[in-house]
């Protein structure tokens, strides 16, 4: 028997903690990635067994590698707070909103526009005004008014990007319900600006004027709508001529993955998020894929891959990379420890059945598309929540006690949203409807 093998295994993963301590940032990054990678690929069909999709078994990895300190394990903890790490998993919900984007219609979107827009206010005032004016001042008595404000703030937003991770994973981002969730997303997110921006003003200034909240109105409806409009006038000129240079694949994902991370750029100088700007990028090349190409060869070439299940899309492998870490990382953010103490447990749980019960009065908006569906759809706040808590917590209006009842809601809605969602779309027919 030959022993010599099994021994140089065995030394080259016994070195691996070391050489990755000795190759500086670079080193530990690759191998975090190496484990999340993996990990996230063997825990998504676990999810599936269990009839989940994949991607809550890349946030409950997330929360297991996070919370390994409680068992005296610690080498993960530096992940989630690398700055490199960080902007892989921007880059992965960045890419996951383009590939919605592509696999969109604008057409089905406006033909939803009167119902998006519907849910998308009430989701926003309906949560904030229960956590700013009902339930801040009824569980969290003696806190000052700006912070019952962020706190409202907080339960008005929404984190698109794990609903929109679970339509797609179940193949239901064609349905009425999905197309009312994301057109909401987007009213959700600039209406979430706004409030934003005031209460910073009112905390800082003590004051703000209407003609900054109207320039914030204006930046926002002008970025979306022009950036769709102009792009769609540009982009069948600009692909023919770089299809004149290079007709092959490579060449349009350049072409599509590049205006997708100008967009998010553009999107977050002006103050919006990132994932919206990726989002339009997606919408202004979906008829490119689908209808506008007049070269017969791209579109033969195209046509199939996009609509391919198997494959869902040109970008799809660039996703298999960057997307589960955006989760993973996610998961992370979650300390299990903000549960030690009961009395803010109890607080949690009431301001989080605060924080649902105002995402679903938005679903009843959502006429006959799915009401439970569309609402339990605005439900995770993800990161958005975690970065509203955070903006309150640098002005200094947030204490420790009230950032951990925000902490154990944004981790409630985060993970109780897609078994529930998948289980209503498995089982409603209005998940399965479509508009005519």
């Amino acid at each position: 028997m030959n022993l010599r093998k099994p021994f140089i295994w065995l030394l080259a993963l016994s070195s691996l903690p070391a050489f990755a301590a000795g190759s500086g940032v670079v080193g530990e990054n690759l191998l975090w990635l190496a484990l999340i990678l993996m990990s996230a690929r063997l825990f998504a069909p676990l999810a599936g067994r269990f009839g989940f999709p994949a991607v809550l078994g890349e946030l409950l990895l997330g929360v297991v590698l996070g919370n390994l300190t409680l068992f005296g394990i610690d080498y993960f903890t530096s992940i989630a707070k690398d700055p490199v790490m960080a902007f892989i998993a921007e880059l992965g919900v960045i890419v996951l909103l383009l590939q919605i984007g592509l696999e969109t219609r604008l057409a089905d979107l406006v033909k939803v526009g009167g119902r998006a827009f519907a849910v998308g206010s009430v989701g926003i005032v309906v949560p904030f005004t229960l956590g700013a004016f009902v339930v801040g001042p009824l569980l969290l008595p003696g806190q000052t008014p700006n912070t019952y404000l962020f706190l409202g703030a907080t339960l008005a937003a929404t984190s698109v990007g794990i609903t929109g991770r679970v339509f797609r994973d179940l193949g239901k981002l064609g349905t009425p319900a999905a197309r009312i969730v994301l057109g909401a997303a987007v009213i959700d997110d600039v209406l979430g600006l706004v409030i934003l921006a005031v209460i910073s003003s009112l905390v800082q200034a003590g004051s703000v004027s209407v003609g900054e909240v109207s320039w914030i109105i204006a930046e926002a409806v002008l970025f979306l709508a022009g950036s769709i409009w102009l792009g769609r006038k540009i982009a069948p000129h600009s692909s023919r001529w770089l299809a004149q240079l290079d007709s092959g694949h490579s060449m349009l994902f350049a072409q599509v993955l590049a205006t997708g991370l100008a967009l998010a750029w553009l999107a977050h100088a002006i103050g919006l998020a990132p994932i919206i700007g990726a989002f339009a990028a997606g919408l202004l090349f979906e008829p490119l894929f689908l209808k506008d190409f007049e070269t017969p060869r791209i579109v033969q070439e195209i046509e199939p891959l996009m609509r391919d299940p198997q494959n869902r899309g040109l970008l799809e492998p660039i996703g298999y990379f960057f997307v589960p870490v955006f989760f993973v990382l996610t998961g992370m953010q979650v300390d299990l420890q903000t549960m030690a103490d009961p009395v803010i447990v109890a607080v949690a749980l009431g301001v989080s059945a605060a924080a649902i019960a105002g995402k679903l009065v938005a679903g009843v908006f959502a006429g006959q598309a799915g009401k439970w569906i569309v609402g339990w759809g605005m439900v995770p706040r993800g990161e958005v929540g975690l970065i509203f808590a955070m903006v309150g917590k640098q002005l200094g209006v947030m204490d420790e006690a009230m950032f951990s009842v925000i902490v154990i809601m944004v981790i409630l809605t985060t993970l109780v949203t897609p078994p529930v969602l998948t289980w209503l779309l498995r089982r409603s027919s209005d998940g399965a409807a479509t508009i005519r």
